[in-house]
């Protein structure tokens, strides 16, 4: 059959019509390419040792994040320098599959402590969620003749630079928290920091320390176990897995709240739709019944927020720590 102009009309329209779907395809490429990732495994780095209550709450989300991503999402622990070596380097991280787990410490207070820092806290990095809050517990060990906080104040204040306290480290959580108590209720400890809480746990449960302030995922395992003593919690309210341990605005210093907080950070250059996409399974990795269970089991909050309200709450934190910082005169030794 002789194709009319009819025919030869048509096939013109349907050809160039298959050109500007082909053009706008080939322009939608690149944003389909990023919405498809990640394409590769997934590294979420911890700027402290092993065993704290930093590497419990990023082992429950990057083992939910796996799931969810279609990559492996695997914990690397860099530890050194009050977090500032993690933070650094994944600053300038270029490959886009590289996360940290931001802190109270690494967030919120180092830019206060520090003259210098090899990071921009606000500048170098996107909020994605607020992971976790974490309740900071005061303890003692067994030999230390003070079975509560009021009794530890005392024991402290007639004796002046005698007790020492650990911590993992300048700027962490556990330093802050204990010298927050130490400037409200008056008190002179020694400061020993460590590279991270295990090592500091292992002299605290040797009883070469005499007391300190760890989150409770932790240590709550040693204080069931009769190994540590806890003398207050820096929670709001008693909490269910300590009930018989009272707070510290309970025993003598109303409005006291101590609690760590552990969010999800990428370096700012990760692409939008990446951290858009990052930011929805975030909260449903934080939220899971196994993650939750986790966090609850160790006296820890699932909080999971979007990058927005993250943020904010940052900039809150670094208001509020910048003043504790300024009157407790907390340097880098």
């Amino acid at each position: 059959m002789t194709p009319t102009d009819e025919d030869r009309r048509r096939f013109l329209l349907q050809t160039a019509a298959l050109g500007a779907a082909g053009t706008s395809l080939v322009t939608a490429l690149p944003a389909f390419a990023q919405t498809a990732w990640p394409t590769r495994n997934v590294r979420l780095v911890v700027p402290f040792a092993p065993g704290g209550s930093s590497e419990i709450v990023a082992r429950a989300t990057a083992s939910e994040l796996s799931k969810t991503l279609g990559q492996a999402v695997y914990v690397d622990n860099k530890p050194g320098g009050g977090g500032n070596i993690a933070m650094g380097e994944v600053a300038r991280a270029e490959d886009q599959h590289t996360l940290i787990l931001g802190h109270i410490g690494t967030l919120a207070v180092n830019p206060y402590i520090y003259d210098k820092l090899p990071y921009d806290p606000n500048r170098d990095f996107k909020p994605i969620t607020l992971l976790a809050k974490v309740p900071s517990l005061y303890v003692v060990h067994p030999d230390v003749p003070a079975r509560n906080l009021k009794e530890w104040v005392a024991l402290v204040r007639k004796n002046p630079g005698k007790f020492s306290y650990g911590s993992a480290g300048n700027g962490s959580a556990g330093h802050l928290a204990m010298e927050y108590l130490k400037m409200v209720a008056d008190l002179f400890i020694l400061h020993v920091p460590y590279r991270g809480t295990g090592p500091q746990l292992t002299d605290l449960l040797a009883g070469r320390l005499e007391a300190a302030s760890v989150g409770a995922p932790a240590i709550i395992q040693f204080i069931k176990a009769g190994k540590l003593r806890c003398i207050a919690t820096g929670s709001k309210e008693r909490l269910p897995q300590l009930p018989d341990v009272p707070t510290v605005a309970e025993q003598g210093f109303p409005g006291f709240e101590m609690t760590q907080w552990y969010g999800l950070c990428a370096p700012s250059n990760l692409a939008q739709p990446a951290v858009d996409k990052l930011a929805v399974e975030s909260v449903k990795a934080i939220h899971s019944v196994s993650a939750r269970e986790r966090l609850s089991h160790d006296a820890a909050e699932a909080v999971g927020n979007t990058p927005a309200q993250f943020a904010a709450f940052i900039a809150q934190e670094q208001q509020r720590w910048k003043t504790v910082v300024a009157r407790a005169k907390i340097k880098p030794d």
